[in-house]
């Protein structure tokens, strides 16, 4: 087997890094961490558009109820217009009360396929839909190429299209951490092969961040046991990332899937939505309480490939749509309210009965990029290319 062939075996067998950027602690003192919601949630019960009539009546079964103090079961109240889900009243509405918080909705992109997999790749390629997509080049990977002092991480199982790209980027699941797939031995041997060669320092250091990850994921795992942490993913994965975010890595994804609502969706107390929504406000909260005052130098990007129509389907849950609501979490924002173009609600305000996309994605992040990680709104072009980033007010 030639080094080639070695190499790809390596890559099936577990995650590894053979980049030699990645070991130096980052010295920037800000980090973005993108987290994805597969299935494309349903935002119009998330952020519920309270002042809207159209939205209740076309959710006869499944609308949340205006604000009421009174009603455990009510939105809590975000503005005159919108409100939250009650399910989010103790993780995530605090923070929005504190202005760490902050909602886009409306917000889409040029894709309205509304399929899963070609919004989801539109979204993390990040290039424009009217030229030939290159799968090789994911808009986070052409990110880490434009900073000069860079670690980044996908906790994923798999390398996300998001991170494809020219340097290796060094992935790890987080919810079910094992031993490396390869043991010492054999590490030994992979190094013996590249020794003398100019790939013998990344390499090197590649099996060592591997190494790195495991040994701190698995102590806090040993610390979770004794102290009798939630053993549910989601919040247990954010508690990992927050720890590997706050002293090694500095520019992250993670995605989260299960957000298809086709049938059984729920309102409140039951249904596919609630079983969700629940540990994703658990895992924000969980992230922001373990940075603690740190947190204000972290910035979450919480997106979803598309929204979901307006109207409820005849199996008691929503159909795919086109905007959706985008969620930011933590340091340099505009906290403590609601961003972006409205167009509304209304019937003639539909997009083909869904909610507009009015509010580009690209321009989100574009602008939280800029504002954390230092890159000119004009300097985005490798970024998102045959795009003009267009900020939306979100950063302070």
């Amino acid at each position: 087997m030639d080094r080639r062939d070695f190499l790809k075996a390596l890559a099936a067998a577990g995650p590894l890094t053979i980049t030699g950027r990645l070991y130096a602690a980052p010295q920037t003192s800000t980090r973005l961490l993108v987290v994805f919601l597969r299935g494309a949630y349903d935002a119009a019960n998330v952020v519920i558009p309270v002042s809207s009539d159209f939205y209740y009546q076309s959710r006869p079964t499944l609308a949340i109820a205006k604000p009421n103090p009174g009603d455990p079961n009510a939105a809590l109240a975000l503005t005159s217009d919108w409100g939250l889900h009650p399910a989010l009243k103790d993780t995530l509405y605090p923070l929005y009360q504190k202005g760490q918080l902050a909602f886009i909705p409306f917000a889409g992109t040029d894709d309205a396929s509304r399929s899963h997999f070609e919004t989801q790749d539109s979204i993390e390629l990040g290039q424009s839909l009217n030229s030939t997509r290159d799968f090789r080049s994911g808009f986070m990977s052409r990110l880490a190429d434009q900073l000069t002092d860079v670690k980044p991480i996908a906790f994923t199982d798999q390398l996300p299209l998001t991170f494809r790209g020219t340097a290796a980027i060094p992935n790890m699941g987080l919810t079910a951490v094992t031993k490396p797939a390869i043991d010492e031995r054999q590490a030994s041997l992979i190094k013996s092969m590249y020794r003398g060669t100019s790939l013998e320092p990344s390499v090197t250091q590649g099996f060592a961040v591997r190494d790195q990850v495991y040994e701190a994921v698995s102590a806090e795992m040993q610390e979770a046991n004794r102290d009798a942490v939630s053993p549910r993913g989601f919040e247990l994965a954010a508690r990992r990332i927050a720890g590997l975010m706050n002293g090694r890595f500095n520019l992250g994804f993670v995605d989260v899937g299960g957000w298809d609502t086709h049938t059984n969706q729920g309102s409140i107390d039951t249904g596919d939505m609630k079983n969700q929504l629940t540990p994703l406000g658990q895992m924000l909260g969980a992230f922001a309480t373990d940075l603690g005052d740190r947190l204000d130098q972290v910035t979450v990007v919480c997106m979803t490939e598309f929204g979901r129509r307006v109207a409820q389907n005849a199996s008691g849950g929503t159909d795919h749509g086109h905007g959706s609501v985008v969620l930011l979490l933590g340091g340099g924002l505009a906290g403590g309210t609601i961003h972006g173009q409205w167009p509304g609600l209304a019937p003639d305000a539909l997009d083909q009965g869904d909610v507009a996309g009015a509010n580009d994605y690209r321009d989100i992040l574009g602008e939280v990029v800029s504002a954390r990680l230092g890159i000119g709104l004009g300097a985005m072009g490798p970024i998102f290319p045959d795009h003009q980033v267009t900020p939306l007010g979100v950063m302070r």
